[in-house]
């Protein structure tokens, strides 16, 4: 009988109950002993003083003097300064006027017709949490339907603007970009500028600029005279802006309650202060996520939501947690190559997809279910005698959570009573706080990326390259191999590359290359098109 018994007793025992944001935490079928939350109470409550010092307004980057406050977004009042609370306060009511004379047709497109779309143009988290938001909430009732270009993908850009068709007139364009000099939101402004031109239309007239003061884009905006702008600031990150005017104007433009979305976010921020850690969901989830990894990345996190509408949850999370936590070096400068890797789909399409593995594959992973209660507004339809789609829908939840662990696979389930405006919210807090303190567990820096930026500076490298191939070229009646053009250019290790740039352009018709030969790479030449 106590056998029979064990699993109730160590879910009662740890489930991290949070009524007053309508969220549960099962850590129950996570295999660590019992000691184990002794064990880990000092380095916790370190991390809680850190997160208290975060939000008080101390340095997070002090190589960019800069302070991290997207707590604060929700809450004013914790703000270091009464300057910084009446700039959070005055953006938030900013939104709701030019939202409301938007709906209202007040603020009308050139065409003199309400507009009925808005386009985002952004990149990384000026693009994956607004898109998560918007697919999240998104009925059939919304005054504004979103759409986003979030890459620069050329063919992607088409596809969005096919999309949008005759519909371009009444579309709204935000240009979200901190530095106003990021190449992918640039790229997206000027094609979608290009178009609307095509179109007869004036761009800034349908244009409105979310940056940071004085910035690039802020300057041009200013000199077009574009509708509006709103700002970015540089103590807020962007995989954790969707709760400033990144994530609120488009949610407020298609109709949801970011007041709702602000007040979860904020009532969990309370929650996961919590100083007693099996009481605060997101402590709980940080030492989770060290027990699982041995603090080392050494198992990956498979997000399982079931639920359609979280389907981009696990996109919104790689960013949020693999950019935080992927770091080369700690906080002393030891070389510790830390990350959590994330990915996942929606239950129960992994039924059919990926769990096959997950049961009987390498266990190299941890599962995070994310239940939702509440099947639909209104009543549903009996599929079998007594049984609703929904009911199916928690039996393969409870069925996989059931199936991995009895071959030993370990999973955490948060459990949400709705999907809505206020438990999205919940969500974003929730890992947004786990975020922070697993950071600190491992002594890493949450609130910059190196790499990123590593990344940007080798593709500005390619693009100085290609540059200089094409002039090349242009000096050159006769075609040239990628060997010739790295020997001329004084630069044969790059010659790889070159070839590649020369490969890209010549199957680009418009750019103006011809390639000849098919046989030896080392045989084939370029050359400028007569």
């Amino acid at each position: 009988m106590e056998k029979d018994t064990a699993l109730w007793n160590r879910y009662q025992k740890y489930l991290c109950h949070c009524p007053e944001i309508n969220l549960t935490l099962d850590m129950s079928r996570m295999k660590f002993a019992d000691t184990y939350f002794k064990k880990m109470e000092p380095v916790m409550h370190e991390a809680l003083l850190e997160m208290s010092g975060l939000e008080g307004g101390a340095i997070a980057n002090a190589d960019e003097n800069r302070m991290v406050g997207h707590y604060w977004l929700r809450d004013p009042s914790l703000a270091p300064s009464r300057k910084l609370r009446d700039e959070i306060e005055s953006t938030v009511e900013k939104i709701h006027i030019f939202c409301k004379k938007i709906h209202s047709g007040t603020l009308k497109a050139q065409n003199g017709s309400p507009f009925i779309n808005f386009l985002v143009i952004g990149i990384g988290g000026s693009a994956l949490g607004p898109q998560f938001v918007a697919d999240a909430l998104a009925t059939g009732a919304d005054p504004m339907k979103a759409f986003f270009l979030d890459n620069t993908d050329p063919d992607g850009i088409d596809k969005t603007f096919a999309l949008l068709g005759a519909g371009l007139s009444q579309t709204l364009s935000l240009v979200i970009s901190k530095s106003g000099s990021t190449k992918e939101t640039r790229n997206g402004m000027l094609e979608a500028k290009a178009v609307y031109e095509r179109a007869g239309l004036d761009f800034a007239r349908h244009a409105v600029a979310v940056t940071g003061a004085d910035s690039e884009l802020d300057r041009l905006a200013s000199a077009e005279g574009w509708m509006e702008r709103f700002p970015m600031w540089d103590w807020v990150g962007g995989r954790t802006s969707v709760t400033s005017a990144v994530g609120l104007l488009p949610a407020a433009l298609q109709g949801i309650s970011i007041s709702d979305l602000l007040d979860g976010a904020k009532n969990c921020d309370i929650a996961t202060s919590s100083t007693i850690t099996l009481k605060n969901p997101a402590a709980c989830m940080a030492l989770m996520w060290y027990y699982a990894t041995d603090g080392r990345g050494n198992k990956d996190m498979v997000m399982l939501p079931y639920r359609d509408r979280l389907l981009l949850f696990s996109r919104y999370l790689q960013q949020l947690i693999m950019e935080s936590i992927g770091k080369e070096l700690d906080r002393d400068g030891t070389r510790v190559n830390q990350g959590l890797t994330v990915y996942g789909n929606k239950g129960s399409t992994d039924q059919h997809a990926y769990v096959q593995q997950l049961r009987e594959g390498v266990a190299n992973f941890f599962v995070t279910f994310i239940e939702v209660l509440q099947d639909r507004d209104g009543s549903s339809m009996q599929v079998e005698e007594g049984v609703t789609s929904g009911d199916f829908l928690f039996g393969f939840l409870q069925g996989t959570r059931s199936a991995l662990y009895e071959n030993g696979r370990e999973s955490m389930t948060i459990t949400i009573n709705r999907v809505d405006a206020y438990s999205i919210g919940v969500l974003i807090a929730l890992f947004e706080r786990t975020v922070g303190f697993y950071a600190s567990l491992l002594n890493i820096n949450a609130y910059h990326q190196p790499g990123v930026e590593a990344g940007k500076k080798a593709a500005e490298k390619v693009i100085t390259l290609q540059k200089s191939v094409v002039g090349l070229l242009n000096q050159h009646e006769k075609g040239l191999t990628a060997e010739a053009v790295a020997r001329q250019l004084g630069t044969p290790q790059e010659t790889e590359m070159i070839f590649s740039i020369l490969r890209h352009l010549s199957a680009n018709k418009d750019r103006g290359i011809k390639q000849t030969g098919t046989g030896k790479i080392s045989e084939i030449t370029f050359r400028i098109k007569t």
